[in-house]
């Protein structure tokens, strides 16, 4: 099959939750035998088009800022649909998955695969709702409106969890949406050794309002006052970094806490998981959270946020992490329980990610998308 994915950013130029998946499902459906393509703004130096492990990279537009005032931005967004029409009409492919954020390429995707007769299939990672007016306040009526529109572009729907294809139904879709989950591959996971160093606690993410790096910060401080040895590692880029940096400047436990940006490898994040205790993710909204499942493979368990919108609780039992109220003092007692039980749940940890091999995933994706093929 020849395979388009559809995502406005492409790993490893940039980092984050949908661009890995994206990037995993492309690099393993290639070394199946299939011709896989992934579209999205141009963020390297030569070429339009490159190879890279066995994929084909378009870059069919100059990069857009993503974040405008620490939103992600409509522009970048429009004007990489814009540019999506007249390439996808150029080449032929027999399955487009389109990822369903920013919502606007889904529109161009759209009206390419009807041109080209072309099968579309649409990624759902999350569903924001009601959320949008929370985000872009009276404006967040056009979100909504545009995500609901896009839930009927195709009544091939997939989602990256349960809990996002259950949220589906919020926006009229009354079929059952299948799921093809983040994965992980549990061997080479296990193969990475741990860093010399070692910190209580690490945080890998983009840092945006939503995954609230800032209660993050507050609860360290809590419990920075309590023990003198607690250390610190956050993981990230984002709108919020420099807002970070400033509450950590202004902490008496500031020596204790590390602010580092993407690492280049992923092993490198690897690495650094595996020298710390626990993950905490204090998130309220996630589609999946693949930081969270790669820390249960290293053997931690998971702090996160109990909240509606946040799938990453879906992962979490009494054996493998911790639920929190969006409080710095509850996230602050949660973690301290995490530190004080996680040499015991690391077992449990790690057998509840086995269940997320990309073994399992790729070949069932696979026989779904050629089920979609005209016979």
């Amino acid at each position: 099959m020849k395979i388009a994915f559809v995502y406005d950013v492409i790993y490893p130029f940039v980092k984050g939750g949908v661009e890995k998946r994206v990037w995993e499902l492309a690099v393993r459906l290639a070394a199946r035998g299939h011709d896989v393509h992934l579209i999205g703004m141009k963020y390297w130096e030569g070429a339009d088009t490159l190879q890279k492990d066995g994929v084909t990279l378009h870059g069919i537009c100059l990069p857009q800022p993503l974040y405008t005032r620490g939103r992600r931005s409509i522009r970048q967004a429009v004007i990489f649909g814009i540019c999506l029409v007249p390439f996808l009409l150029k080449e032929k492919f027999d399955i487009i998955d389109c990822q369903q954020f920013p919502y606007f390429p889904c529109f161009a995707v759209k009206l390419a695969s009807v041109m080209k007769r072309t099968p579309l299939v649409i990624t759902w990672i999350e569903v924001w709702g009601d959320y949008w007016y929370e985000y872009l306040g009276l404006k967040g009526a056009l979100g909504k409106f545009a995500e609901r529109i896009a839930a009927t572009l195709t009544p091939n729907l997939i989602a990256v969890s349960g809990r996002t294809a259950k949220n589906l139904s919020r926006l009229g879709v009354s079929r059952e949406v299948p799921v093809f989950p983040v994965g992980i591959s549990p061997g080479q996971i296990a193969s990475v050794p741990a860093s010399p160093g070692r910190w209580d606690f690490i945080f890998v993410g983009r840092l945006i309002r939503e995954k609230h790096p800032d209660l993050l910060v507050s609860a360290f401080e809590k419990l920075a006052g309590e023990s003198a040895e607690l250390t610190l590692l956050i993981i990230g880029e984002g709108p919020e970094k420099e807002a970070v940096r400033e509450q950590i400047r202004k902490c008496t436990s500031r020596n204790r806490i590390s602010l580092q940006p993407f690492l280049e490898s992923h092993d490198q994040v690897i690495v650094l998981m595996k020298s710390a205790n626990v993950l905490v993710i204090p998130s309220t909204r996630e589609g999946f959270g693949i930081t969270a499942l790669e820390a249960l493979a290293c053997g931690l368990p998971v702090v996160t946020v109990d909240h509606p919108d946040n799938a990453i609780s879906d992962l979490i039992t009494p054996e493998t992490g911790f639920l929190a109220a969006l409080s710095a003092d509850d996230l602050a007692v949660k973690i301290r329980l995490a530190l004080d039980h996680y040499p015991a749940m690391k077992a449990a940890c790690t057998a509840s990610a086995a269940d997320f091999d990309w073994d399992r995933i790729i070949p069932e994706l696979e026989r779904y998308y050629q089920l979609l093929m005209p016979h």
